[in-house]
């Protein structure tokens, strides 16, 4: 087992030194790697947008049918005339007769390049995915989160039909309020997408650090790990505490996307248009229960009030906790040595962008939702998101799992090399309880 560091080279590990991103291949052999899984991630996050202008110009229910590898779209006037005459026998059309089949071309586009475009994503992941695979390419360990990502993709496709077939049905033709797919599939179907995404993120990162973390696993030699047995007990505490709230701001933020989900598919946002209030009251009881609807925690999700008030309550407790966490991390005086640069600068942009997002969600609903607000809304989300992500990645080296392995190394190292190197195994433990 190597010697912990030296005095001298703990202090080039310090903070200051950093765990960079290592994006040339000359510093990194898998960075072709980790850039083609944040590529492919990006796609996602575009699909994502795509898909929330097409429900927001009502587009989701204009192709009622679905085959799995997609194809053309109608290109002679007979064959849009047919596609129209089907879409005519569904549902939606008895409350929109007034549609001409221009009208219907638009919907219909929108729709028709919202599903190329997942199965873009799907062929932008499975070829290069197989020729990294057949050069050996994909790092030890990843293999797994690759077949894992697959499926998500995979399922993402199947869950958006079921999504769609639910506003399809002849069981809708006596709704009194506009159709609309199911709100809870509509949640299941953005939740998927914007699960994929995070682990695409998360997994690009990883990838872009394994000449930093590779040896984490089996020697103390590795940067990190060495990292982690530089830095104080204190530093490291405070360095952990950050991370658990990266992870909880990162799973609030995920929980109000999905809240926003229920606001879409309810309509939820063109009622209420004032803030902080509820048209001056902080909590419009009267009106966030329907007695009409059972079991009765429908109204968590169906309600018009209850679904917005869920929304604001959830968006203002990510932007302050984002605040919080970002305070903590750029001002508490643990931070100067428990912060490495990676993880300030994520902190400084999640701070931001969570506060921008909240900002962006008022004028938004002040404004009554019009599509260009309301699409950036969307995609202010998966900011938030991907800079919580950054940061709970940046701060990995207070992750449990690797200050467990650190001290069983420390006490190995220690054990084998005497009392007297006992001090940093101490510390190390003192930090992981």
């Amino acid at each position: 087992m190597p010697p912990l560091p030296s005095p001298s080279a703990a202090a080039a590990l310090s903070p200051t030194a950093a765990l960079p991103y290592l994006t040339k291949l000359a510093a990194n052999p898998h960075a072709s790697v980790g850039k083609w899984i944040l590529g492919t991630g990006g796609l996602v996050a575009g699909m994502v947008h795509v898909g929330g202008v097409t429900r927001l110009t009502k587009s989701g229910l204009s192709m009622t049918d679905w085959k799995p590898l997609g194809g053309l779209p109608p290109l002679t006037a007979a064959e849009w005339e047919a596609e129209f005459d089907r879409y005519k026998q569904h549902p939606e059309w008895q409350q929109r007769r007034s549609m001409t089949l221009d009208d219907f071309k638009y919907i219909f586009y929108w729709e028709w390049g919202h599903r190329m475009l997942g199965r873009t994503v799907g062929l932008a992941f499975a070829a290069p995915w197989a020729y990294f695979a057949m050069r050996g390419r994909i790092p030890a360990g990843y293999h797994g989160r690759m077949v894992t990502l697959f499926a998500m993709g995979g399922t993402q496709g199947l869950v958006g039909w079921w999504m769609v077939k639910s506003g399809l049905g002849d069981d809708r033709r006596d709704d009194r309020h506009e159709i609309r797919v199911s709100p809870y599939r509509l949640a299941a179907h953005l939740g998927m997408a914007v699960a994929t995404y995070g682990t695409l993120v998360y997994t690009g990162l990883g990838i872009l650090s394994v000449p930093h973390d590779a040896a984490a696993a089996t020697s103390a030699s590795s940067k990190l790990q060495q990292l982690v047995q530089s830095l104080p007990s204190s530093a490291m505490a405070h360095a952990r505490k950050l991370r658990v709230g990266a992870v909880g701001v990162t799973g609030l933020t995920f929980a109000t996307i999905l809240s926003g989900a229920f606001v879409a598919g309810n309509d939820a946002g063109n009622a209420y248009n004032t803030f902080p209030k509820m048209n001056d009251q902080w909590i419009p009881r009267e009106d966030m229960v329907d007695p009409s609807l059972e079991p009765r925690w429908r109204n968590m999700f169906e309600t018009t009030a209850t679904v917005q008030w869920n929304h604001r309550v959830l968006g203002t407790s990510t932007a302050v906790s984002a605040l919080t966490l970002a305070g903590l991390g750029l001002a508490h005086p643990a931070a100067r040595s428990a912060v490495t640069p990676q993880a300030r600068r994520g902190l400084q942009v999640l701070g931001g962008v969570a506060v921008g997002q909240m900002s962006l969600g008022v004028v938004t609903l002040l404004n009554y939702v019009p599509l260009g607000l309301a699409a950036a809304h969307q995609l202010g989300s998966l900011a938030v998101l991907t800079s919580g992500v950054y940061v709970a990645h940046s701060l990995r080296y207070a992750s449990p799992a690797l200050l467990r392995g650190a001290v069983r190394k420390a006490v190995t190292s220690a054990t084998s090399g005497g009392v007297g190197k006992g001090a940093p195994a101490m510390a190390i433990k003192a930090a992981a309880k």
